[in-house]
């Protein structure tokens, strides 16, 4: 249950598209990518799986580039990561046998158990709510003190 690179960057993107969404206006990949400290080509393969994904949306032209193809407060974080991994990392199951112990059992039904939460968390928390967090973070790291 680790969050790969991938998925980070595939968030970090869709954050900055979150908190750029309210003026409707596109960002080019070099913007995202310098605002978010993501390689370019990296960057421009992602955006192109979150658009076959239906979660962004391209504009082409001398103004063009990339915004969300909904509302921040429509699209969760495991949406994302399923959307760019190609499945869900989290709940996928491995393989298990059969024949396994009575003890090996309970321990795949606990860590079971802990998977369907972490998705149940991912599911549950929109780029709405993490423009806010990161809103409020810089806010309170920004305050000065005399």
């Amino acid at each position: 249950m680790e969050l790969s690179l991938k998925s980070e960057y595939a968030i970090l993107a869709m954050l900055e598209l979150a908190n750029h969404f309210a003026i409707d206006q596109p960002l080019q990949i070099r913007q995202i990518a310098n605002q978010q400290n993501i390689p370019d080509r990296y960057l421009e393969q992602l955006l192109a799986t979150l658009k076959r994904q239906g979660l962004v949306k391209s504009q082409r032209g001398a103004k063009g580039g990339y915004i969300l193809a909904r509302p921040p407060r429509e699209i969760s974080l495991l949406e994302i990561v399923r959307g760019i991994e190609g499945y869900d990392p989290i709940t996928e199951k491995s393989g298990k046998s059969g024949n396994e112990s009575a003890a090996v059992s309970v321990i795949h039904e606990v860590w079971e158990l802990s998977q369907n939460a972490a998705s149940s968390v991912l599911d549950s928390c929109t780029l709405k709510d993490l423009c806010d967090r990161h809103r409020q973070r810089q806010v309170t790291t920004t305050m000065y003190y005399i």
